[in-house]
């Protein structure tokens, strides 16, 4: 009896869990803009403008600004040299650069970057990440015209192993960025509509 119970907690902790996470996410972005911008808005505007959730729509609103900006060649000329000098400042060029790297692998505009790959090791598949294919962007002693590097992730964790993987050991792999890693950090138990590996994957 008590194995059931223990049973059909774990089963809504794991259906209740994700849901509960997103809409916590939603509601810190919501509260966190409507805190900063509410805060200026409540100064610059009269009293009769200004409502609650006007900082939530500011914060979209300027987002949104920010990517129609970014479309010019002047301004993202401008935010490159920004970048720059953001890349030589000690401690903050790490932290900045490790999250800059990080949205890039899943920025839409990366045709190449990042796309889903079948690694052949060992006679084993794994599901994997190509996040470097220009050898010139590689340290020295890791260039190979001939490998790429892929990133292989972990299932149930954040974590996973980056291999410089030669071309002949990897195939592309139908399967969208998004879809690729549910399956892989879920251990295949999301499934997959996309294409099914005909070799056992391996994902942790």
């Amino acid at each position: 009896m008590f194995k059931s119970i223990g049973t059909t907690l774990i089963t809504g902790i794991i259906t209740v869990l994700p849901i509960v996470l997103t809409i916590y996410l939603m509601y810190w972005l919501v509260v966190s803009s409507e805190q900063v911008l509410g805060e200026a808005l409540r100064w610059a505007l009269p009293k009769v403008v200004y409502f609650p959730g006007l900082g939530t729509i500011a914060g979209l609103v300027i987002v949104f600004l920010v990517g129609l900006l970014m479309k010019a060649v002047l301004v993202r000329h401008v935010f490159s040299l920004g970048e720059g000098i953001l890349y030589r400042l000690p401690i903050i060029k790490s932290v900045y650069r490790a999250i800059r790297d990080l949205f890039d692998f899943f920025s839409p505009k990366k045709e190449h970057f990042g796309r889903v790959v079948i690694v052949t090791v060992n006679n084993m598949d794994m599901i994997g990440f190509i996040t470097q294919e220009d050898p010139r962007r590689l340290p020295e002693s890791l260039r190979n015209a001939d490998s790429v590097l892929v990133y292989i992730p972990m299932s149930y964790m954040i974590g996973g192993f980056t291999l410089l993987i030669p071309k002949r050991d990897t195939r592309p792999c139908k399967m969208s960025m998004d879809e690729a890693m549910r399956f892989v950090l879920t251990a295949g138990i999301t499934g997959s509509n996309s294409e099914t590996p005909k070799r056992r994957t391996k994902t942790a």
